[in-house]
């Protein structure tokens, strides 16, 4: 015992960080005290032996402290660093967290990128202009889920207004056309609602609160804004 305690001793009184030389992954040092010790590696340098513990940090000491040091058969995997809550990613939300299912959903999209039109952008204007209701009519005359004016019908040859596959195929080509004249969504939208005329006149968003918060509710819904 007096023996085993002057090596621990004399270890923790090596002098750290000594030389460079030979080093394995998994190691027992076994002490000439008869004592035994697991690390992760060593080097040698001389008479001098630095032992790399799985704590951190390395001891060294004379040699002959040491019997021998033998390949550790136990697995000794290394602890994964822990990841600050504050440094961990927010998951970012879906654009379409916002809209409402719909038996249309594969129709609008369908029709969408046959135009060239983002189908989240067409969906979330038919949810605030008819909430996905076919026969909807408005008290200035709208027509349908996309709520196309009869100047847009007759524009489109479209016989039924009502019936969801041709009126989703005339509101996106109208909006195609605005977002191609304006460049900008929400200068499209807002001639949607309110047309083209009043978006150039104001050059902009007309100052009508309906139209102020349509083009608003629509970015939102698309996760546009």
């Amino acid at each position: 015992m007096k023996v085993l305690k002057t090596a621990r001793m004399a270890l923790a009184t090596c002098v750290l960080l000594m030389g460079a030389a030979s080093m394995a992954s998994a190691e027992i040092v076994v002490m000439t005290s008869g004592g035994t010790l697991s690390v992760k590696g060593h080097k040698t340098n001389g008479d001098l032996v630095t032992l790399i513990l799985r704590n951190g940090g390395e001891v060294t000491c004379d040699k002959s402290l040491i019997e021998r040091i033998t390949p550790d058969e136990v697995p000794h995997p290394e602890p994964e660093a822990a990841v600050e809550p504050d440094a961990e990613k927010a998951p970012q939300p879906s654009r379409t967290a916002m809209l409402r299912d719909s038996i249309y959903s594969e129709l609008i999209a369908s029709a969408a990128e046959a135009h060239g039109v983002d189908p989240i952008l067409v969906q979330a204007l038919i949810q605030v202009e008819s909430n996905y209701k076919p026969r909807a009519k408005s008290n200035k005359g709208a027509m349908g889920l996309m709520q196309i004016m009869p100047a847009t019908a007759r524009e489109y040859k479209v016989r039924n207004a009502y019936d969801p596959k041709a009126n989703i195929e005339a509101g996106i080509k109208k909006l195609k056309g605005l977002l191609d004249k304006f460049q900008v969504v929400d200068l499209a939208l807002a001639a949607y609602n309110a047309g083209e005329g009043a978006v150039q006149k104001f050059n902009g968003i007309p100052p009508y609160r309906e139209t102020q918060n349509y083009v608003t509710r629509i970015l939102s819904i698309a996760g546009l804004r």
